[in-house]
């Protein structure tokens, strides 16, 4: 067991560098960050006095360790775009990113479950087939289309939520849908999948022949025993929220970790780019690894896969 969970971080480990590396790469290939911030009438002398105070004269090998150097001793760097430490930006931009995304979550599990169950149950029905239909359309669609579509209709047409920013529930509720809409189908269909089995078990027909009520078996034995697999990935879902908030923060001018990697990215502010991106990768890798270990504890068998 030891060795396994030292082989996962260590491979975890190895894909936080591979990351970032392409971003530091990708990072430089956006465009010299000075030229951004300072204009055209700026001296050369006054231009190369900030790339060296920078570090950006050094060779990119350089510039990379020394990053990384950094990165290991928790110092992530100061914006260029907002002259602040970049640890402090983030400190202010991830409760309103943890916020959307905790509700973004709420949200489906609260559409996933009750649909994947009823469509179990009403198998080959019409509400299956439009349960389905309503979560591969969910899968297929772009956030930012789901999120332009919502505003374009409840916002601009019926005028029953904001538009953008961030305020109440009222101000969640359309970045919340939008962002957790995509999820819906894979939660839907191992629910689904899960509900056939447990359906189809003996003790279940034994329960009917006894004379329980059905919605009790439905709820009360069969969905218990069926959230093992669907409740597993739901667990992984937190993450890909976070990471994928991106663009629905943009859309919906959301003022989270989303928006400010977009404002950095434009602003060529390669240091808070890469930051954020790191804390976004760590975040995915270490869920993975603990989910992995719990598989392992759960089922021996997967410690020697």
């Amino acid at each position: 067991m030891q060795r396994f969970i030292v082989l996962r971080i260590l491979q975890g480990l190895l894909a936080v560098f591979a990351i970032s590396l392409i971003v530091f790469a990708l990072s430089r290939v956006a465009g010299d960050p000075i030229a951004a911030i300072l204009d055209d009438e700026t001296g050369k002398e006054q231009i190369e006095l900030l790339r060296k105070e920078w570090g950006l004269d050094k060779p990119l090998h350089v510039q990379y360790f020394t990053y990384m150097k950094r990165l290991l001793t928790g110092d992530l760097g100061t914006s260029f775009k907002w002259d602040r430490p970049v640890a402090e930006l983030i400190v202010e931009k991830l409760p309103a990113t943890m916020q959307l995304s905790a509700f973004a979550l709420i949200v489906t599990g609260l559409i996933a479950f009750p649909v994947g169950v009823l469509s179990a149950v009403k198998k080959d029905s019409i509400f299956d087939i439009f349960g389905k239909m309503f979560a591969i359309l969910g899968q297929s669609a772009p956030t930012f289309a789901v999120g332009l579509i919502l505003m374009w209709i409840f916002a601009v047409q019926l005028n029953v939520f904001p538009t953008s920013g961030k305020g109440g529930l009222t101000h969640m509720i359309l970045p919340g849908f939008a962002l957790g809409y995509y999820n819906v189908a894979a939660i839907m269909r191992l629910t689904r999948s899960s509900m056939l089995d447990v359906l189809d078990t003996e003790y279940v027909k034994l329960a009917r022949i006894k004379g329980v009520a059905e919605w009790k078996i439905i709820w009360k034995h069969c969905f218990r025993n069926a959230l093992i697999v669907p409740i597993t990935f739901f667990s992984l879902i937190g993450a890909v929220l976070i990471t994928g908030s991106v663009v629905i923060e943009t859309v919906f001018a959301w003022p989270g970790l989303g928006q400010l990697v977009i404002q950095s990215i434009v602003a060529k502010d390669h240091i808070t780019v890469q930051a954020i991106v790191m804390l976004f990768a760590l975040l995915y890798v270490g869920i993975n690894i603990l989910t992995d270990i719990a598989y392992a504890y759960v089922d021996p068998r997967i410690r020697y896969n």
